[in-house]
């Protein structure tokens, strides 16, 4: 039996499943093959396909293979050669969208140099990489392996640490889309203003309007949360909105403070509620609505 897992990325490797697939249908691989894919939406007649196993499922597995064929996450490969098992693994990449860099390939190829694994780099060589495992031994796991993994995770810190636009990227991005959502809001109500449109009304189709820009910004470009179809979007998008309806609350609260309260200016106001709304948007899309799940 083979055994394929992808680990619990966030991001799909559809591309690795396609590539298994295909060697099944050209009668390269004739043994069962149970995919544990996490977030990877994809559909086989070929594979038993899982989303995420229970616990004791995914050892069973790990145990009754012959083969396992995995993403180049750590604690993936650390299990199966735990274990004793031949593995052939795959790094995601960064230009495929698989990951949000290519420290992958470091990790695999570190794995495949030590006689661990082997490394499969053309996916279109997965067949003669399956026939070559037939007859790889690979080095047995020793407890002093532990200052090999050390090494190799010392070594995507410190590429973490020197890519300090990967590191910062999501905040980044949502203080400039932020911005930009802001600014809409800002101008939508000034203009709406100027038609002497009633203030909360103006207000309220001013948020309306940033709110669904915010929601594709943060959702394509932030927080990236492109699986799942459209029933996961839509699920996205009506929790966005709950949330949202909140946080206008808060806005408008603010506002009728500083304007009906403290008699400040309408804009200078305006600006202010954003501040403390933009901080609570983030909160919220962050920990409530396009949840990640721990990386491998």
């Amino acid at each position: 039996m083979i055994f394929v897992t992808l680990g619990t990325q966030d991001k799909s490797f559809k591309r690795l499943l396609e590539a298994i697939d295909k060697e099944i249908e050209n009668g390269n691989i004739k043994d069962e093959v149970i995919v544990q894919a996490g977030l990877t939406e994809y559909e086989s007649k070929n594979m038993k396909i899982f989303d995420l196993m229970p616990a004791d499922e995914f050892d069973k597995c790990i145990e009754k293979s012959d083969l396992i064929i995995t993403h180049g996450g750590v604690g993936s490969i650390l299990t199966a050669i735990k274990n004793n098992k031949k593995v052939i693994a795959a790094a995601r990449l960064k230009k495929y969208k698989e990951h949000t860099n290519d420290h992958q390939k470091q990790i695999v190829k570190e794995f495949s140099d030590a006689g661990y694994i082997l490394e499969l780099k053309d996916f279109n060589k997965l067949g003669k990489m399956i026939e070559k495992a037939k007859s790889f031994k690979p080095k047995k796991f020793k407890s002093n392996t532990d200052n090999f993994i050390k090494i190799v995770e010392d070594y995507i810190e410190e590429t973490d640490n020197v890519s300090w636009y990967n590191k910062y990227k999501e905040g980044l991005l949502y203080l400039f889309f932020g911005g930009c959502t802001t600014l809409i809001n800002i101008v939508i109500f000034w203009l709406l203003r100027l038609l002497k449109i009633e203030v909360y009304v103006s207000n309220g189709i001013a948020w309306l309007v940033a709110v669904f820009f915010a929601f594709f910004t943060n959702k394509l470009f932030v927080f990236e949360s492109k699986e799942g179809g459209f029933k996961k979007s839509l699920k996205e998008c009506v929790s966005f909105i709950a949330f949202r309806l909140v946080s206008l609350l808060f806005d408008m609260g603010i506002m009728y403070l500083l304007i009906d309260v403290l008699s400040a200016n309408e804009m200078v106001s305006k600006i202010i509620a954003n501040i403390f709304v933009i901080i609570i948007n983030y909160v919220f899309s962050k920990l409530f609505i396009f949840r990640k799940k721990e990386v491998d």
